[in-house]
């Protein structure tokens, strides 16, 4: 899939669980071509935060401390400025009637966060490098 999205990669967490929160942030530290710009653990708190901290890539859980990740992407859909957003679902809601209503709520990706942790950090890893400028060797 072909973004045309400026780097760094402008990625906004939302997951109600501090320990995979955290995991996650550390893991994305180390991704060139991405930046964290933010992350917040309810469905309010991520509408406050995504008004002052616009972003390129919004992942999010199913469930959430307040509210559900559904709910938010409901939300977010009448807002035009998220619609140039990609979006991940990482949950472990991962039914094919999610998987369903997500695709219609504009999610691109759907991942398990039990099993396809890999997966996902290779899909950033891919976007990052995607949007990274290439370096040209410069004449000395």
């Amino acid at each position: 899939m072909n973004h045309p999205l400026s780097p760094p990669l402008q990625v906004f967490l939302i997951e109600d669980s501090s320990l995979v929160r955290e995991l996650l942030i550390e893991s994305f530290a180390d991704i060139p071509g991405i930046m964290l710009v933010g992350h917040a653990d309810s469905e309010d708190e991520a509408l406050d935060q995504l008004a002052l901290h616009p972003c390129d890539i919004l992942i999010l859980d199913i469930q959430l401390r307040q509210g559900n990740g559904i709910s938010l992407l409901r939300r977010l859909s009448s807002d035009s400025q998220h619609d140039r957003q990609i979006r991940i679902i990482f949950s472990n809601n991962v039914s094919k009637g999610y998987h369903r209503l997500a695709e219609q709520l504009g999610v691109q990706y759907f991942f398990d966060k039990t099993s396809e942790f890999t997966d996902m950090r290779e899909l950033l890893e891919q976007l990052g490098s995607s949007a990274a400028p290439t370096r040209t060797p410069s004449a000395d």
